[in-house]
Order: C-alpha cells, then structure tokens, then sequence
C-alpha cells in the first residue's frame, strides 16, 4: 500500500533521484508537462532541485507517493501567490509513474494537496493540462470544474502544438 505525504525540504532533496525518475518516465510516455523528448532522468535534475528549494521557501508544497521507500508519484502546489491573491494555489505536475498507474495514486495525490492547500487557507486552486490527454480525463472525475481551452498553448513532448484546457476547484 503507497504512503502519500508531504515532502519536507529535505525530503525533497532526498527524493531527487526518485523524481527524476517518475518525470522522466512520464514526459517518454508522453505526458505534457514542460519539457521535451527524449528527457533523461539527468534531465530532469535541474528542475526538481529548483522544486526542492521552493518547498524550503514555502512556495511549493510537494507531495509524494512513495512505495517501497521509492517516491512512484508527485504533485505540487504552487502556495506563494501575489499580493492580491494569497487564496489561490496552482496544482502543477500530477505524475505517477507508468508502472504504478491504474491503482488510484493520482486521486491520492489530489485528495492529500487539495486538503492541505484547504488547511492552509487556500480556497481555490487552478490547474492546466494538455487538451485531448489522458490527464485531462482525470479532473472532472475529481470534482474539478472545466473553464476552458486555449488553442497552440504548448508542445507535446514529441513535438506538435497541443491546446491547453484550464480547470479550477474550490477547496473551503
């Protein structure tokens, strides 16, 4: 049974190897979340140690499903927000690992970030995600409302313009 958790800036950082890995594995599988194929887990170094000093300055909450002692899933909440909007959060990168899929993690992940953004005074989060994905199947089955689509807002990782479809969700 997958332990879900938020990370703790050293967790985090201890976790790199991990995340690099389940990124990794999910932009090869064709996950739309930011950077290009092939992506390597050495890759994907750069970007989770950015990850892990945002979660020491509390601008990140990143939380962890892991199994086995190995993180297999991720997602994050973007808390720090401007002035004029300390009750948004974003949620960016629900990744599970294509061999942990299909055993509910995501709807884990989602339920565990959205309770703590709530236990945090956030009372709405916004996300994005490619148009036509499999991601984009997810979020309305989570009780996420669809706003709507963007056309050519980005790249699928194989290449190609893909329009994004925007969601939102209140959470207190």
């Amino acid at each position: 049974m997958p332990t879900i958790r938020l990370l703790s800036a050293a967790e985090a950082h201890a976790a790199i190897p991990d995340l690099c890995d389940v990124l990794a594995d999910c932009v090869n599988g064709g996950a739309s979340v930011g950077f290009m194929q092939p992506y390597t887990p050495a890759d994907a170094e750069p970007y989770w140690r950015g990850v892990a000093e945002a979660v020491a300055d509390g601008a990140t909450l990143l939380f962890g499903a892991e199994m086995d002692g190995k993180i297999i899933g991720t997602v994050q909440v973007g808390a720090a927000q401007m002035p004029n909007q300390p009750h948004r959060g974003d949620l960016k990168k629900l990744l599970v690992h294509r061999s942990a899929r299909g055993h509910g993690l995501g709807r884990l992940l989602m339920d565990m970030a959205e309770r703590e953004a709530a236990r945090r005074g956030k009372t709405i989060l916004v996300l994005d995600t490619a148009t036509g994905s499999d991601a984009e199947a997810i979020y309305p089955r989570l009780g996420w409302e669809r706003v709507g689509v963007i056309p050519d807002y980005a790249l699928w990782p194989e290449g190609g313009l893909c329009a994004t479809t925007f969601f939102y969700k209140r959470v207190a």
